[in-house]
């Protein structure tokens, strides 16, 4: 694990996002709430969540955060398109993007497991951090 004993107490904030493609009809059947599973936006979202906040028990060198908040949020597209958009924030002295992208990704893999029966060829694609801020490096935006 790096060092950060000397690094200074900020507010950090990373977002993250992924992109599930599927069908224009189970997509429909998602924002239904027709997915014989349940409400998969839901489920999604507090795995996302929970994904967030175990994040360093699953990469090995990432650092054990005490999160602030953390927020998974969806937005469909008639193509068949679900974007997941994931934050974290912490007041410390590392960055949250693994958090983030973490929240980002298991959220992403509900929403498969979720429609799995309705759809095998479910695709996830696009999984990349979108901005942070704070910390010694200071804010940073994706094209």
């Amino acid at each position: 694990m790096v060092d950060i004993s000397t690094k200074s107490v900020t507010q950090r904030v990373a977002t993250a996002g992924a992109v599930v493609k599927m069908a224009p009809s189970t997509l429909r059947m998602i924002l239904e709430g027709d997915m014989p599973k349940g409400d998969v936006l839901a489920v999604s979202r507090v795995a996302g969540i929970q994904a967030a906040k175990r994040t360093s028990e699953l990469i090995p060198l990432c650092h054990p955060l005490a999160l602030t908040n953390v927020s998974v949020d969806f937005d469909s597209h008639a193509d068949g398109e679900l974007h997941v958009r994931a934050s974290a924030s912490v007041n410390g002295q590392t960055g949250v993007e693994m958090e983030a992208l973490t929240a980002a990704t298991v959220a992403a893999l509900t929403v498969y497991d979720m429609c799995k029966a309705v759809q095998k060829d479910i695709a996830i694609s696009g999984i990349r951090l979108l901005s942070k801020s704070g910390g010694k490096s200071g804010s940073w935006q994706a094209e």
